[in-house]
């Protein structure tokens, strides 16, 4: 298992997967001076879910791809996109003034996919994109290596549901999740829609909810 030994840390309140993309604005010195070492030296650094108190174990490298702005005070925009999964081992807040980290990188422990499982899943993602009112894109889906992390980046989950995604050692696993996760929302989701439309048909409550003045 490969490892990379110091590497930046950005702990966030949100999950990045491999492959996807995320902008970002720097403000804080700390990161001003993580993302001038990286661009400088040509590295990534590590993007780790937080909730204020405790870091998540297992992370995504993140490497930046376009310097957006650059305001006179010191602050940017960057665009940066997630690359491999790492998982924490030492983490220091003596070698810089943003924290840095020794970790492993993680590959899947199966590359094998289920087809049935991976169409089934497709189908339910495409099912919740509707009735959130989105674009539904079939080209979304295609030429992908891994589904899982594509799916989950629309997938209707939470911070921890996310991270739990992120964590998951081979891509079966990660679709089974996401399957499951779909099978709980989407008839919910499919209640609530009915109940606005029967609102909305019933003459007895044909101000409710009440118009926005």
């Amino acid at each position: 298992m490969d490892s990379i030994d110091s590497l930046p840390l950005f702990p966030l309140s949100l999950v990045l997967y491999p492959g996807e993309q995320l902008t970002l604005h720097i403000f804080e010195d700390r990161y001003r001076a993580l993302t001038a070492y990286c661009l400088e030296h040509e590295v990534p650094f590590g993007i780790v879910r937080t909730d204020g108190e405790s870091w998540a174990d297992v992370g995504t490298t993140a490497r930046i791809e376009e310097v957006v702005k650059q305001y006179d005070d010191g602050r940017s925009d960057i665009v940066v996109r997630g690359e491999e999964r790492f998982q924490i081992d030492t983490v220091r807040d003596d070698q810089a003034s943003y924290y840095t980290a020794d970790v492993a990188l993680i590959e899947d422990e199966d590359t094998t996919v289920d087809l049935d499982l991976k169409e089934r899943a497709i189908t339910q993602h495409m099912k919740l994109l509707e009735l959130a009112g989105r674009t539904v894109r079939p080209d979304l889906y295609e030429d992908v290596n891994r589904l899982s992390f594509v799916l989950a980046q629309n997938g209707a989950l939470d911070g921890e549901q996310k991270q739990e995604v992120l964590e998951g050692r081979t891509e079966n696993e990660r679709i089974r999740y996401l399957i499951h996760h779909f099978e709980s929302i989407i008839p919910r989701i499919e209640e609530q829609e009915g109940v606005r439309r029967r609102i909305r048909s019933n003459g007895h409550f044909k101000d409710f909810p009440p118009e926005e003045v």
